[in-house]
C-alpha cells in the first residue's frame, strides 16, 4: 500500500497529515470539524462555504453565524464564494479581521443556489474571470494570508478548463489547489476522473490536493500513486464516519487496519456531536437540532433492516430528545459517553 505522503505547507501552516476536510454546506460547521480534529489524521479543516455577496451587501451580520473558526482550530480554511473580484476581496479582508488562518476560494460548487448566480463552478466557463477573481482575493490578503482554491474539472464534460486556470491561479499567488476529478454538471454522478488531478500535479509547484471517491485507505492509497497529489480531500465519506482521517493516516501509515467503531461508539460520537453543535451553535437549540437530525443518522445506528434509530433522530426538537434516542445505545449518561468517547473509541 502507498504510504502516507509528507506534510506539505500552505503558507506558514503545516499540513501534517496530509489529509483534509472538504467543506461541506450544512455540515463542516464548528462542531464537526472539531470531531475530527479531536479523533486525529486530519490535517486541515475549512468552513462551510460563506457568500461573498452577502457579506458586501448585508455586511458581516447577515453571515455570522458561518463565522464560527477558533484559534485552537489552527490551521483551518475559510472558504469564500462569488464571481465579482471587488467583493470577492472585500468578504476574503473581512473574513481574516475576523482570524481566518487560510481564505479558500470555492470554485467547485455546482448546486444552482451558488453555480446559478455565477459562482462557484460556474466560474470555470470563464478562465480570465476565475483569474481576475483569484487576482484580487490574492491582492486583498495576501501574503499575510495564504490563498487556495478548491476546483472542479471544469464545467461540462470535454472543457477540462481546471488544468488552465490552475497555470494562472498559480501565477497569481495561490499557495495550493484542491481538485475534484468531476465537471459540475456530474454533480456527485458517476466515477470521479482522477488523470485530471494528475495532470494538474505535473503542470504546477504548489501542492495539489486530491478529492472525489475517496472513501477508504485502500481507494487514498490508489489516488496517491495514481496523481502523485500531495495530499487527500474527503467530504460525503466523512458525514457520520468522522474517524474516517485517523483510519486513513494509520492505515498508510502502518500497512495496518484499525477496525471500525461498534454501534455504541458510534452512539456515543453522535452524541458528542450533538453537544457540540447545540453549545457552539448560534442558532436557538430547536433550529440546531433541526439542522442536527440528517447529520446524526450518517452514523448508521439502526440494527440491518430497521429504521427506528433513524425515525426517532428524524422526530427530534432538543437536546433531551437526541439523548433520549442515544444513551440507551451507548452509556448510563451523557457525561460518562462524553468522557468515555475520547478514551475508547477507535
Amino acid at each position: 500500500m502507498t504510504t502516507l505522503p509528507a506534510p506539505f505547507f500552505i503558507g506558514p501552516y503545516r499540513i501534517d497529515p496530509p489529509l483534509t476536510l472538504a467543506p461541506m454546506a450544512g455540515h463542516s460547521n464548528h462542531a464537526f470539524r472539531t470531531l475530527c480534529r479531536e479523533l486525529g489524521g486530519c490535517g486541515l479543516v475549512c468552513t462551510e462555504l460563506v457568500s461573498s455577496n452577502v457579506i458586501h451587501q448585508s455586511g458581516v451580520k447577515r453571515t455570522a453565524h458561518k463565522f464560527d473558526w477558533t484559534p485552537d482550530e489552527t490551521p483551518i480554511a475559510v472558504q469564500l464564494f462569488g464571481n465579482d473580484p471587488a467583493a470577492m476581496a472585500e468578504a476574503a479582508r473581512a473574513v481574516v479581521e475576523h482570524g481566518a488562518q487560510i481564505v479558500d476560494i470555492n470554485m467547485g460548487c455546482w448546486v444552482p443556489k451558488v453555480a446559478g448566480k455565477g459562482g462557484g463552478a460556474a466560474l470555470l466557463k470563464d478562465v480570465p474571470t476565475a483569474t481576475a477573481v483569484v487576482e484580487a482575493v490574492v491582492k486583498a490578503v495576501a501574503p499575510m494570508v495564504p490563498v487556495t482554491v478548491k476546483v472542479r474539472s471544469g464545467w461540462e464534460p470535454g472543457e477540462v478548463t481546471a488544468i488552465p486556470f490552475a497555470r494562472a491561479a498559480e501565477q497569481c499567488g495561490v499557495t495550493a489547489i484542491a481538485v475534484h476529478g468531476r465537471f459540475a454538471q456530474q454533480g456527485f454522478q458517476g466515477e470521479a476522473d482522477w488523470d485530471v488531478i494528475r495532470q494538474i500535479k505535473g503542470l504546477v509547484r504548489i501542492p495539489v490536493i486530491g478529492n472525489g471517491d475517496v472513501t477508504d485507505a485502500q481507494s487514498a492509497a490508489r489516488m496517491l500513486a495514481l496523481t502523485g497529489c500531495d495530499g487527500v480531500m474527503l467530504g460525503r465519506a466523512a458525514l457520520g464516519r468522522p474517524w474516517i482521517f485517523r483510519h486513513i493516516a494509520h492505515a498508510l501509515s502502518t500497512g495496518e487496519e484499525l477496525p471500525e467503531p461498534t454501534r455504541g461508539e458510534r452512539a456515543a460520537l453522535a452524541l458528542r456531536h450533538a453537544h457540540l453543535s447545540v453549545q457552539t451553535s448560534h442558532l436557538p437549540e430547536k433550529v440546531a437540532v433541526w439542522e442536527l437530525r440528517g447529520q446524526l443518522t450518517k452514523y448508521d445506528l439502526d440494527v440491518p433492516g430497521t429504521v427506528a434509530v433513524r425515525d426517532a433522530l428524524l422526530r427530534t426538537e432538543s437536546l433531551a430528545q437526541i439523548e433520549d434516542v442515544l444513551l440507551p445505545l451507548c452509556y448510563s449518561t451523557a457525561e460518562d459517553a462524553e468522557k468515555h468517547l475520547l478514551q475508547s473509541v477507535l
